[in-house]
């Protein structure tokens, strides 16, 4: 059995190596794709694992709320890796909110964790994120704004699944002519 605690310190510090790279504003969403069957050492989507969907969520949740940043969690591809946020995010953001409860082999364990674990969450179908982890290979690039930059982590796995993280940056417009920040 994965060690919980140890999974949770991962998440923490993945997180925190991704803001301390790229500060973002408050209010600025991070998202998160997560496979519990790869942190476990399965193969993705064939070994969901409730505990380790919690562990997850509740790191994750603890580090974007102490830096003032909305926590999305991408649901599995059953789901068209649909999104679970609060509804204060899908507010701010003017999201349009669909009709689904995530489920451990109908979203994910993650994704599940986050619907019970957020106080009134919402589930919407896209985003456009500052930055976020993929945990075992799960594909948020889609809820990326538009130009993502890849950030090579120092600890670069969670349990058993390899992790990448990305940040995203203004487009550079304008061509030679043009004068940037």
């Amino acid at each position: 059995m994965a060690d919980l605690e140890e999974i949770k310190n991962q998440v923490s510090q993945a997180i925190l190596e991704v803001i301390e790279a790229h500060p973002m504003k408050a209010g600025s969403i991070f998202v998160i794709g997560c496979s519990s069957s790869e942190i476990a050492g399965g193969v993705i989507g064939h070994a969901s694992n409730e505990d380790i969907g919690k562990a997850v969520f509740q790191a994750a949740n603890a580090v974007c709320q102490e830096k003032g940043l909305f926590l999305a969690a991408q649901c599995c591809e059953h789901l068209n890796r649909a999104l679970v946020i609060s509804t204060d995010c899908a507010e701010k953001y003017g999201y349009e909110v669909v009709n689904v409860v995530p489920w451990l082999k109908g979203g994910g364990s993650f994704a599940t964790a986050a619907y019970h674990g957020f106080d009134s969450p919402a589930v919407v179908e896209h985003i456009k994120a500052a930055a976020g982890l993929d945990i075992g290979s799960t594909l948020i690039g889609m809820h990326l704004k538009d130009v993502a930059v890849p950030l090579r982590l120092k600890e670069n796995h969670i349990g058993n699944a390899y992790v990448t993280a990305a940040y995203t940056r203004p487009k550079y417009i304008g061509g030679e002519r043009a004068k940037y920040l």
